[in-house]
């Protein structure tokens, strides 16, 4: 029985912002207005949290890459390892990361058919996988 009582609160919840929605925006709108300043400090501090790291990471693999993940796999454990690989599976070199591809920086390699992971490898492995 909880699983209908869900069920009807969201849709009392949409159709309660349906019929608020111009004055729930108006709210919006002011409280974003009113907090400009405090709302720009949070959204800074965000960034440069290891959460947001991590969600820009895996959505950048999900939507500019197309990886997909196998059923024995999921996002936490894949960031995980991607994160912690310290050293190229293919020839061994010592992975670095940064803004700008170099030979050595750290890759997701996937499959582009299936979009199933491989390994993670330096930039000059990759290309030459491809």
């Amino acid at each position: 029985m909880p699983h209908k009582d869900i069920e009807k609160r969201r849709e009392y919840d949409r159709q309660n912002y349906q019929k608020n929605r111009e004055k729930k925006l108006l709210q919006k709108k002011d409280y974003y207005k009113n907090n400009k300043e405090k709302i720009k400090q949070q959204r800074k501090v965000y960034k440069q949290s290891p959460e947001c790291k991590k969600n820009t990471k895996i959505s950048e693999w999900k939507t500019k890459m197309n990886i997909k993940l196998k059923e024995d796999e999921d996002w936490d454990s894949v960031y995980l390892y991607y994160f912690t690989c310290e050293n190229c599976e293919e020839c061994g070199i010592k992975l670095t990361t940064g803004r700008y591809n170099t030979s050595t920086t750290k890759c997701l390699d996937h499959c582009h058919q299936t979009g199933f992971i491989r390994n993670i490898l330096c930039h000059s492995c990759n290309m030459k996988r491809r």
